[in-house]
């Protein structure tokens, strides 16, 4: 199957999430986040794509098998297969300061084989986890994360991709990311299974990569520092499409703010249209999503939220000015 390249917006939480997933079943969640995203921006699923609501909240999903392959040499439905029932019995471990959940990811996935699709059942939590950008996200290419064949080369791409600024782990939180803190226990070897293979393979097909430092107290190597660049992988595509939404009217307010506005602040289309050149000069100047996922809980206990909200995006814009 054919991937046409896109940008996939992927909440932080799922990001930074504790799991040690293969190449096969991380395909099928950037498969699902990619639906959810769609629907998110009010798009209509095509084909044998489609999501329907449950009893209970809970999501039945459908997609073709081809959709998980990384292109039209992969034929390796038995890997689709394998990833299926892994991802049936496995779980992942969400953690912050408030609340540590275990998460069931699938259920009940089924292979229609005459039809060449699957469906499964996706439960509200992951839905939620999925759609939740309360922790920030990351803006990825989604051709490019489906064609990786290291699972750690596709969490560093999650991790760095589009990431401006160094960035700093610990090496227990990064084996615990990893799910390896039972392997490689000495670091040297944790750098040259995980990290090295990872900044190769990222070097090789990714528009993003990066360098590295070790940091150390005393004699033993306690952070590491990751230095993201750009590389000469760049789909060119997708960076028109990317000038295009600056240059043009009808691509001068992102889909995903608009109905991020109006899902999570009640702004109607005449407060958003009343308020956009603000918008619009927020959107160039700074992250913006990630603006409006942060100050959201805050915006909740004021008496006029989308004020208040307006007023912060101003005083975020004032505060980029340079003092002369």
């Amino acid at each position: 199957m054919k991937i046409t390249n896109k940008d996939v917006i992927q909440s932080y939480i799922v990001t930074t999430a504790r799991y040690d997933f293969s190449v096969y079943e991380k395909r099928i969640l950037y498969r699902i986040i990619e639906m959810q995203q769609e629907l998110l921006e009010g798009k209509k699923l095509t084909g044998k794509f489609s999501v329907q609501k449950g009893l209970f909240g809970d999501k039945h999903i459908t997609m073709p098998i081809s959709s998980f392959l990384a292109d039209e040499k992969d034929t390796n439905y038995d890997r689709v297969k394998q990833a299926l029932i892994d991802l049936e019995s496995k779980s992942f471990q969400y953690e912050d300061d408030e609340v540590w959940k275990l998460i069931r990811i699938i259920q009940r996935p089924v292979v229609q084989k005459h039809e060449s699709f699957v469906s499964f059942i996706l439960q509200p939590e992951i839905y939620d986890a999925l759609l939740n950008f309360s922790k920030g996200f990351r803006k990825f290419e989604l051709k490019t994360a489906m064609t990786f064949n290291s699972a750690y080369a596709m969490r560093f791409y999650e991790l760095l991709s589009g990431q401006i600024k160094p960035i700093t782990y610990t090496i227990e939180n990064l084996k615990i990311m990893f799910q390896v803190q039972d392997k490689y226990k000495k670091i040297n070897d944790f750098i040259k299974r995980v990290i090295e293979p990872a900044r190769v393979e990222l070097d090789d097909k990714s528009p993003f990569s990066f360098t590295y430092k070790s940091n150390y107290v005393g004699k033993k190597i306690n952070t590491l520092t990751f230095f993201p660049y750009k590389t000469k992988n760049i789909d060119d595509n997708l960076a028109v499409k990317r000038l295009e939404k600056q240059v043009s009217i009808a691509w001068d307010l992102d889909a995903m703010v608009i109905n991020y506005l109006k899902e999570n602040y009640y702004f109607d289309t005449d407060e958003i249209k009343h308020n956009r050149e603000i918008l619009i000069e927020a959107s160039k100047k700074i992250d913006l999503m990630l603006f409006l996922a942060n100050k959201r809980r805050a915006a909740t206990n004021k008496a006029n939220p989308k004020g208040w909200l307006i007023n912060a995006i101003k005083g975020e814009l004032k505060r980029l000015v340079p003092v002369l």
